[in-house]
């Protein structure tokens, strides 16, 4: 089974860090707590005359190097190899790549080692990577195809109107064991012959 995991809000904690920089930077609109945020785009719950400070946030050299893991992420790529998964990172870069894309592979590198950079695979388009599951928490993918992944939603409070199938890092190997309670689902638990 090739299992593909999004970086950015399921491996490494953007809102943490966006929060926590917001706050520190003393702007004129107060700081969105991460279980109050609504919109997959940070910038969406922040007022249009924000939108040039938001950016600026996250378009930083340094904010993606710096993302913390999001708990329990080291650890469960760690398990699914050991388990016999094919893990790969799945991520896209911001449209303002500068600094984003080589400190998205600084981070692997520093928190997964370079065996895991190995495993990497950045796109503006998913729906072109093969895989059996994409944990993502985007609640939408669209692209070029139809892609052959089933999604699992990672939980997020921002995506909790999404009706897809949804994991954590408390649930994953409930969900994606092969001997686990969606054996034999398509896409899910079950390996490609």
């Amino acid at each position: 089974m090739i299992v593909l995991v999004d970086q950015d809000g399921v491996l490494a904690d953007f809102e943490q860090a966006f929060f926590q920089a917001w706050s520190a930077a003393g702007h004129p609109w107060p700081a969105i707590p991460p279980a109050a945020r609504r919109s997959f785009y940070v910038r969406d719950d922040y007022p249009l005359a924000a939108r040039p400070q938001v950016e600026a946030i996250y378009t930083a050299p340094g904010f993606y190097r710096g993302l913390p893991p999001v708990a329990g992420a080291v650890a469960a790529l760690q398990r699914m190899l050991a388990l016999g998964i094919d893990v790969r990172i799945c991520t896209s870069p911001l449209g303002a790549y500068r600094h984003c894309v080589l400190e998205k592979y600084e981070w692997v590198d520093e928190h997964l080692g370079l065996d895991f950079v190995a495993r990497m695979v950045v796109t503006k388009d998913k729906t072109i990577v093969r895989g059996d599951v994409l944990i993502d928490d985007k609640p939408t993918i669209e692209g070029a195809c139809v892609p052959e992944w089933t999604q699992l939603v990672f939980d997020q409070p921002y995506n909790r109107q999404a009706t897809a199938r949804r994991i954590d890092w408390n649930t994953w190997e409930a969900v994606l064991r092969p001997d686990g309670p969606t054996s034999g689902a398509p896409g899910i638990g079950a390996g490609r012959a």
